[in-house]
């Protein structure tokens, strides 16, 4: 089948079959390894995307439901060398270990930001809730989305 999407910015047309999840087609056909596979199961969160603006676990999206959309991956969020403010504060804050986990949160992290552009603690962690590290860095990955936050309100929301 034939899948026509907008994959950061760039309009695709890439041919797959029918039960292709959207994570592979992005690693396996369009090279956009930065989306990781942890657990193939959609309990990890390391595959998070915005689909049409919203975070999804691209693990448990088919290709095909994708068809027609708006997808933007880890390599899609920053503007050319200007890194996206959650990357910003990610780098800042210490708020990766092994960084396999690291893109999901990002990704899910935006998504919050979008909708909690002054998150709580509590907010924080109930918006990263689907997404898991396993190197236990929670503490800075929540200064980090408190910082991103900070970032994005004093550039006028413009990055989210």
């Amino acid at each position: 089948m034939n899948v026509e999407l907008t994959v950061n910015g760039k309009t695709q047309s890439v041919q797959c079959e029918d039960r292709t999840l959207l994570v592979d087609l992005l690693r396996e056909q369009l090279g956009l390894t930065g989306t990781h596979l942890g657990c193939d199961t959609s309990q990890c969160g390391c595959c998070t995307v915005h689909l049409d603006g919203q975070a999804v676990k691209s693990c448990t999206v088919l290709a095909a439901q994708a068809d027609g959309s708006s997808i933007t991956t880890i390599e899609g969020l920053s503007q050319g060398d200007t890194l996206h403010p959650v990357q910003q504060a990610f780098s800042a804050c210490h708020g990766l270990q092994c960084g396999y986990c690291t893109p999901g949160m990002i990704m899910a992290s935006t998504d919050l930001l979008r909708r909690h552009p002054d998150p709580t603690d509590e907010q924080i962690r109930e918006g990263l809730a689907g997404n898991l590290c396993r190197c236990t860095g929670y503490v800075n990955i929540v200064a980090a989305v408190k910082q991103a936050a900070s970032l994005m309100r004093d550039a006028g929301g413009k990055s989210a």
